[in-house]
């Protein structure tokens, strides 16, 4: 990410791109001093520059939201689960062009971009739905009195999200925030903007009242710091990485607000014993390197008994090595590149470090040509249990494996690290699967599949340990959105 200096000439717009701007109060906000690049990964192009937020629009954003808060609130859940499903409606129109932005903007293959579209809209259509059912309890009483428990929205919310998946993750955050009656202030990602303000101008197509949903960019330690502190924000939500949302919940702490945190994880999958590992290894390549393994909930740490180890590292090397890597946009193309320098230079680390503490490279371990973001398919196999590709997140298309004598020793490495947020796990065995589900450390466990998929909008998401504080999605994905008031009432005259 780099910051343009004041007066820089700005590109030329690229088709099918949008004009990037804050977005506060109900009005687009283009020109400002500053700003930051957005670029191609494919190719390293200049694809936009994203305007930055001074300290004059946090404030302007803050009051807005706090301005919208109050009618918002007091809007009829039926009229804004109407306007709320406007803007899907929008949004699933429009799902090719956005589709496009994300590739353009991240990298990923246009049929993962597509995905995420869809997968945005079903969030919207949870959470709205939600908004129907935020039902208060009648608890028995005497005569004369009425005892009753209600639901009413938190209040302003600041939302930060994250560049791997820049439709869901606001539309997730946005559509829990607006459905329980509550304002946001959105901080999305400098390096994928585009598909923030396609979600935001569907909503303001859709007709939501300013200052109920506000968009802004630009230094993330000034955005939080200014949006935290302020007695406006009543909920700090965040998708990001663990040393963010420590530093983020501290803010917070300080300030007595409450945090719904989905943080980072480094998923184990443990491959047992008496399975097809050489099916298990083609379809541990397939999900590894979905996004090129820029996924939170990527399958991470492959742990495996030593006597299936090497049937399935043979088959997992062999598969990855087969995915055809190239422009996202490209029909043809299996994996994108990774979104950024900063994620090429750091899963090259990765590499370079476990091959100088002794794990053999079965398949890729470089970079793919000298324009783009492009990293091989890798499979790391032996890899020393203190090699940091087994301790950090490596988020990105690199798959560390190691063998292990039994399912003791597999569930003690997979509990090993403080994080926890998605695992996997493939048995024949119903007794080593419960033992599994019992026993490992996450929030959402895979058994004997990839890809059924990663949880709807129906099912709750999000970690345990230092992966997070909180669910998004199920029934609950209104909760932290919400207070309980309890209300006591006599029906006597006085």
């Amino acid at each position: 990410m780099t910051n343009a200096a004041p007066g820089q000439t700005k590109p030329d717009g690229v088709s099918g791109y949008p004009r990037l701007g804050l977005y506060i109060d109900g009005n687009w906000i283009y020109e400002r001093e500053s700003w930051t690049e957005v670029r191609n990964p494919s190719d390293e192009s200049l694809i936009a520059q994203t305007p930055r937020a001074t300290k004059s629009d946090l404030a302007l954003a803050l009051d807005a939201a706090q301005r919208g808060f109050l009618i918002w609130r007091d809007t009829a859940p039926e009229e804004r689960v109407r306007i709320i499903q406007k803007a899907i409606g929008l949004l699933r129109e429009r799902s090719e062009a956005i589709a496009r932005i994300i590739t353009l903007e991240h990298g990923k293959v246009l049929s993962e971009s597509r995905g995420e579209v869809a997968r945005s809209a079903s969030f919207l259509d949870w959470n709205c739905g939600e908004a129907l059912r935020m039902y208060g309890t009648v608890v028995p009483s005497g005569p004369r009195t009425q005892r009753l428990v209600i639901r009413q929205p938190i209040g302003p919310v600041a939302a930060f999200t994250p560049w791997n998946v820049p439709l869901s993750s606001p539309s997730r955050k946005v559509g829990a925030a607006l459905s329980a009656g509550c304002s946001i202030v959105l901080k999305a990602a400098e390096e994928t903007p585009g598909a923030a303000c396609a979600l935001v101008q569907c909503f303001a197509d859709a007709g939501v009242p300013p200052g109920v949903l506000n968009l802004v960019f630009g230094d993330p330690a000034q955005i939080s710091s200014a949006l935290i502190a302020s007695p406006v924000i009543r909920l700090v939500t965040l998708t990001g990485s663990v040393e963010i949302g420590k530093h983020l919940t501290q803010q917070a702490g300080a300030a007595m607000k409450p945090v719904l945190m989905e943080l980072g994880g480094h998923a184990a999958v443990i491959v047992c014993d008496g399975v097809d590992a050489s099916k298990v290894g083609r379809m541990a390549a397939k999900t590894k390197m979905r996004v090129a393994g820029q996924i939170c909930a990527s399958p991470s740490r492959f742990i495996i008994h030593r006597n299936v180890y090497e049937e399935f590292v043979s088959a997992f090397a062999s598969a990855v090595n087969e995915l055809r890597l190239g422009d996202g946009l490209d029909p043809q193309v299996q994996m994108g590149p990774l979104a950024n320098g900063r994620r090429l230079a750091a899963v090259q680390a990765l590499v370079d470090d476990a091959k100088n503490r002794g794990a053999r490279v079965a398949a890729g371990g470089h970079r793919v040509g000298d324009s783009g973001y492009f990293f091989a398919p890798t499979v790391l196999a032996e890899v020393p249990l203190d090699a940091a590709a087994m301790t950090q997140e490596p988020f990105g298309p690199v798959a560390p494996c190691v063998s292990v004598a039994s399912l003791d020793e597999a569930i003690q490495l997979a509990n090993s690290l403080p994080v926890g947020l998605a695992g996997y796990a493939f048995t024949n065995s119903l007794h080593d699967a419960e033992r599994i589900t019992r026993e490992l450390e996450c929030g959402v466990l895979f058994i004997n599949n990839f890809d059924i998929g990663p949880p709807g909008a129906d099912l709750p998401f999000g970690g345990v340990k230092d992966s997070g504080i909180g669910r998004e999605g199920g029934s609950t994905s209104l909760d932290a959105y919400t207070i309980s008031k309890t209300v006591l009432q006599s029906t006597a005259q006085v």
